[in-house]
Formats: structure tokens, C-alpha cells, sequence
């Protein structure tokens, strides 16, 4: 597999984010299917195989239409971490310019795409176990959100990006702060860009963006999510795995427990995600200069469409000599 160091910076790379449930999956496969494109997805939830309904995976119609990387990856007990990530990303974007096609980089999880936009030197640290358990007890004695609180006093800005039920992630970052004495948001580099990227920002006003995660939520129980959450316990995996305390599937897995009501569960769904989605805002800015902004409408895939043309052949008449064109 490619090291960055290896990559070719005359590759395009197209670019496709946004917050959570605003639209992104269906306006890329059009883009892709119009340019002649390939989606690798820098969404870490769709990594997981049997975790579809929870986490709105590209259905297999839709997978159908455009070839899609990095989803169903890995069993729901595995980890994915960042690292593993950027390698499979930066490999799938060379396969795919190799092929002759156009990559799309598309996905509402920030940290993944800026590892791999900004070609960030990742350190390679072995796991340090008996820190890892220490940690896991304590948290156990205060409770996830007194560890994130933790996080917060010695990394404020890593705190802000993560999800305080992200246990594993949360304890990721302590782990490194205690070990190395420096900051998490420290420890991953920016490298030397590694493609020709386009960023094309999708983005709603709150309310609006708000409603369709409420709607995303009611469709996501009409189409059998506790069904697909039973199914992954009846397979054995533990109801406390990190990768099963994603939004959703722990207040499902809170609700076949026992725990909660539905309607309780659902409540927590609607807000956990409106939490989330003011967290993925620290990772696009809206007045971040890289990226074009669009709102979701009628012609908001001919305008996306559009720019790409204009900027492929921008970059064509620059004498980027890109394999793409030849």
C-alpha cells in the first residue's frame, strides 16, 4: 500500500463534505456519474459491515451505480483507526486515477479527510495496553463524560472534536497527552499536500438541517434499524464495543436493554446528532477559502458539476501534466 511520501501531487482529487444528513451521498454518486467518478467514503461509520440502517450507508442500488471505497471494511469488533485509514484512502485514490477515472473524497467525518487532504505525518505509537485499562477503569468510576471532561482541561481543542460517548477516541487522545506530555491535536502534522484538490462544501441553515435528521431518524426505525441492531448482539458482539456506541446504536442497544422507553431513545438519537453535526462545524468553517459552499436544490449538481469542469480544465491548460487527461 502507498505511503504518502510516494503520491502523485498531479492527482485530482475531488472533494465532497458537509454535516451529517444534508445530502451528500446522493449529490456525489451524480457527480460521479457525470464525470466519470469513484467515491472512496471519509465517513468512519460506514466502515463497519452489518451497520447500515444506524449509520445511512449508500444502499446497494446506490453502491450499483457508481464503484464506492472503504465501506464494509471491517467487522463492528475491529477498529479503524485514523492511520490505517489515510493509507487505505491514499491507495484507493491512486487505484482509482490509475484506472483513468476521477476520485471523490466524500464524507462528513473531518478528521479523515484532513489527514488525508493536508497529508498529515501521522506518528506511528504502539498502543500502550496497561494505560489503555487504566484508563477504561476510570472510566468506569466517572463515567464517560467525566473522562471527556478530562480531555477538555488538557486538550481543549481535541476535546471539541470529539464525541464524549467516543470512548475509544477519547481515550486515544488521553492516552497520548499522558504518554508524550503534548497535546493530541498536536501530534498529527500537516505533510505536503498531496493532490490537486477541489472542496465542495454542502451546507444548510440549522433548522432545516435539523429537520431532515429528524425525518433521517423516523426512516431509519421505519426500515428495521432494531432489528439491525438485535441482529448484531444475537451475533455475539459486545454491547459495549466503542464501535457500538455510535449516535444510535446505544440508545438502541439502551432500549433492548431495558434501559430507556423508544421514545426516550429516539429523543437521545435527535439530540446526540444535533450535537454532533455543531461538532463536525469545527472541522468546515464556513469561511474556510479552500472550500465552495453550495445549499442543496434543483441545480445545485449542475452548478457542483460545472465548477469540476472548470477546474479540470484549469488545471489541464496550467500544464499540471495529469495522467487523467492523456
Amino acid at each position: 500500500m502507498s505511503s504518502p511520501d510516494s503520491l502523485r501531487e498531479d492527482i485530482p482529487l475531488v472533494v465532497v463534505l458537509g454535516p451529517t444528513a444534508v445530502g451528500k451521498t446522493e449529490l456525489a454518486i451524480q457527480l460521479a456519474e457525470r464525470l466519470g467518478g469513484e467515491i472512496v467514503s471519509a465517513d468512519s461509520r460506514l466502515f463497519y459491515r452489518g451497520m447500515d440502517i444506524g449509520t445511512a450507508k449508500p444502499t446497494a442500488a446506490e453502491r450499483a451505480r457508481v464503484p464506492h471505497h472503504l465501506i464494509d471494511v471491517a467487522e463492528p469488533d475491529e477498529v479503524w483507526s485514523l492511520a490505517i485509514f489515510q493509507r487505505s484512502a491514499h491507495y484507493a485514490i491512486k487505484e482509482i486515477h490509475a484506472r483513468g477515472y476521477l476520485p471523490f473524497l466524500v464524507g462528513g467525518t473531518g478528521q479523515y479527510i484532513h489527514a488525508v487532504i493536508e497529508g498529515w505525518k501521522i506518528p506511528r505509537s504502539r498502543p500502550d495496553q496497561a494505560m489503555r485499562k487504566a484508563l477504561e477503569n476510570w472510566m468506569k468510576q466517572i463515567g464517560p463524560d467525566g473522562l471527556h471532561n478530562r480531555l477538555s482541561v488538557l486538550d481543549p481543542l481535541a476535546a471539541s472534536r470529539i464525541d464524549p460517548r467516543n470512548i475509544r477516541r477519547t481515550i486515544r487522545a488521553l492516552e497520548v497527552v499522558l504518554r508524550t506530555g503534548r497535546r493530541f491535536s498536536d501530534q498529527s502534522k500537516r505533510g505536503k499536500p498531496p493532490y490537486r484538490t477541489l472542496l465542495l462544501g454542502l451546507s444548510q441553515p440549522r433548522p432545516e438541517l435539523y429537520g431532515r435528521i429528524d425525518a433521517r431518524i423516523e426512516k431509519m426505525l421505519a426500515t428495521g434499524f432494531e432489528d439491525e441492531v438485535s441482529a448484531l448482539l444475537q451475533k455475539g458482539f459486545n454491547p459495549d464495543l466503542p464501535n457500538l456506541s455510535a449516535i444510535g446504536y446505544r440508545q438502541m442497544i439502551g432500549y433492548l436493554k431495558g434501559e430507556i422507553s423508544l421514545e426516550e431513545a429516539v429523543r437521545l438519537m435527535k439530540r446526540s446528532t444535533r450535537q454532533f453535526v455543531r461538532r463536525q462545524a469545527n472541522w468546515f468553517k464556513e469561511d474556510d477559502p479552500r472550500i465552495h459552499w453550495f445549499r442543496p436544490g434543483a441545480n445545485t449538481v449542475d452548478e457542483m458539476e460545472d465548477l469540476i469542469i472548470s477546474w479540470l480544465a484549469d488545471l489541464r491548460s496550467n500544464d499540471h501534466k495529469m495522467d487523467f487527461f492523456s
